[in-house]
């Protein structure tokens, strides 16, 4: 044991002597994650950004103008009025996520269309490709919007009675209604067309408007009910965890550089077992890991409003794993690698994959369902996950257990692989 804590120690004094190194290891991953989370503020105090998009109205009609002045309301929009040569331009050069056209025609046949078996109308959506999530956005709140504004004009506008008028001629011609639904039909046409005759004011302004039949309560589901999500715990644990693997990485460096230089030989000499020197690396680089992440977390508490809302035991069983898994990452680059120059370019690139497919950078949610799948099968998923079921989902100690589970075994395997693999002589 005193041989094996004297190891531990001069690594920890090799290690935290370079204090420009040390200070890096702690300060990029509190800058960049600090940015990322600014950058996914939900906070109320911080303004939505809106999906910019221009409508271009061929129609000119009572419907659409209807359905502009719905999406220009909506705060989830920032809609402008521009000519169609101008609106594809501005999409093009990414001024725009898209421009809706409403040709000729369009707010008429829309209405006539909500009963009239045929063609339906087709309106046109120029949108920028690197943009497609916004899409889905614009269609759904298009949609609603015609919808309403189709309506309203059928029943309840100025050309309500022309529509209704034509919207009985064609279901009388029509050869694919059976007769109840023909009758029943008419009859709701005879109630529109009394209200619109309806000369009592009170009664016309109490005329259905064919709003959104319900109102949504959003309520976030965080660790409490007057807590708010924090954008910046989720940024802290993916950052922390690529920036701590970048540490394990400089660690194998270090074993590789020793090997050269005969450092190892030099040991074996000594009356030390093979697995006292290498769980000695293993031992001193998870003590370095805990060590920064209770840095990066303390800066994270103290500038940034970042709390363990969840079980504080199994914060430290997922950061004693997270550690552990660090450690015998880094002895795995060093058992693996040949030389320190071919092994550091490699070994930064397996990294970033890992950081990438464990949801650091983009949530793992927005991935393919099959890349969903194959990300349990990366440890970074777990450590990132296990991060933050303690801080903002605010869960408890049950949350904890396979994520510390899944790294431990993990680093069971990089360190049954790595004591196997190295060789003392390069």
């Amino acid at each position: 044991m005193n041989a094996l804590i004297a190891l531990v120690r001069k690594d920890l004094v090799l290690y935290f002597s370079n204090r420009r190194a040390m200070i890096m290891s702690v300060a990029a991953p509190i800058a960049i994650a600090a940015f990322f989370g600014a950058l996914f503020d939900n906070s109320s105090s911080a303004k939505p950004a809106r999906i910019p998009l221009a409508i271009v109205d061929l129609d000119n009609s009572e419907i659409s103008k209807g359905i502009i002045a719905g999406m220009s309301a909506d705060t989830s929009l920032d809609v402008r009025a521009i000519a169609a040569p101008a609106a594809l331009e501005q999409v093009r050069t990414g001024k725009l996520r898209a421009a809706i056209t409403l040709p000729a025609g369009f707010g008429e046949q829309a209405a006539l269309a909500l009963f009239r078996p045929g063609t339906k109308p087709s309106l046109t959506i120029d949108y920028d490709p690197s943009q497609s999530m916004a899409l889905a956005v614009v269609r759904g709140l298009l949609t609603e919007h015609v919808m309403q504004s189709a309506a309203q004009a059928m029943f309840a506008g100025s050309t309500a009675t022309t529509l209704i008028g034509r919207t009985r001629t064609d279901i009388e011609r029509s050869t694919t209604l059976s007769d109840t639904t023909r009758r029943d039909l008419n009859a709701l046409f005879d109630s529109g067309e009394r209200l619109q005759r309806d000369t009592d004011p009170a009664v016309r302004d109490n005329a259905p408007r064919f709003a959104v039949p319900f109102t949504i309560d959003e309520r976030e589901a965080t660790s409490g009910v007057d807590r708010k999500y924090n954008s910046y715990a989720h940024a802290f644990a993916g950052m922390g965890v690529q920036f701590i693997l970048f540490m394990g990485i400089d660690l194998g460096i270090g074993v590789l550089l020793a090997r050269r230089m005969g450092m190892w030989k030099r040991l074996r000499a000594a009356p030390l077992s093979r697995a006292m020197l290498l769980g000695s690396r293993i031992a001193s680089g998870a003590v370095i890991a805990i060590i920064l992440l209770l840095l990066i977390y303390a800066a994270a508490i103290a500038f940034f409003g970042v709390r363990i809302e969840g079980s504080m035991l199994g914060f430290a069983g997922v950061g004693l794993a997270f550690a552990i898994l660090t450690a015998s990452f880094g002895l795995l680059i060093a058992a693996l690698g040949k030389t320190p120059e071919a092994t550091r370019g490699l070994a930064i690139f397996v990294t970033l994959l890992l950081v990438m497919l464990g949801g650091a950078w983009v949530p793992s949610f927005l991935f393919p369902e099959w890349l969903q799948k194959v990300s349990l099968f990366v440890p970074t998923r777990w450590a990132v996950d296990g991060l933050d079921a303690m801080t903002w989902r605010g869960l408890g100690l049950d949350a904890a257990l396979a994520p510390t589970a899944a790294m431990l075994l993990f680093s069971a395997l990089f360190g049954a692989l790595a004591v196997w693999r190295f060789r003392w002589e390069e």
